[in-house]
């Protein structure tokens, strides 16, 4: 969100040992929620973030939160009819690889922003706002959650798990990640 950027442009080098912030799956079977961390590849290959989850294999909802740098997050749902995403930040995918290829995936262009502006460019989502709402996420709230650009998206993807009912299942994984 533009409040969050460092500047830093890490992703774009070589060396993506650099991206910080967190993977994690989320299910949902015989409605109890369970949370479980994702590799590091997950940071930065939307390829790797969509295979470990579907080898998750549940019979009910499986779904991944990424946060990529404390910049933005990317919402990934896995089905048999495709892959659902939504990205926090559409301008992310000038700085970020995986960023791009979510909006590869879903067909929409990168934007065409001079990475010197991107600081005064107010951030949009792009992707399925209705990725959570047979969960109970309805897209009206989503977007509310989008729009609190003041929030980082930790806070957001906070907000979202306190809205579906696993913040404290959020919360362990999280605690036990290194940071």
């Amino acid at each position: 969100m533009a409040a969050q950027r460092s500047g830093t442009n890490r992703a774009a080098s070589d060396d993506y040992d650099d991206v910080e912030g967190f993977a994690v799956a989320v299910v949902r079977e015989e409605g109890k929620w369970r949370c479980s961390p994702l590799s590091q590849a997950a940071l930065t290959d939307l390829s790797a973030a969509e295979n470990e989850l579907k080898a998750l294999r549940s019979s009910g909802a499986v779904f991944g939160l990424l946060d990529i740098d404390d910049e933005f997050f990317i919402v990934v749902r896995p089905a048999p009819s495709g892959t659902r995403m939504l990205v926090s930040d559409a301008t992310a995918a000038i700085d970020y690889d995986i960023a791009a290829d979510v909006l590869d995936a879903l067909n929409v262009e990168i934007p065409d922003i001079d990475p010197d502006e991107l600081d005064d460019i107010e951030p949009w989502e792009e992707g399925d706002l209705g990725v959570l709402a047979d969960l109970g996420l309805p897209e009206p709230v989503l977007s509310v959650i989008l729009a609190e650009t003041d929030l980082y998206p930790d806070e957001q993807l906070g907000m979202i798990a306190q809205r579906l009912g696993f913040a404290d299942e959020l919360a362990a994984v999280l605690d036990k990640l290194p940071r």
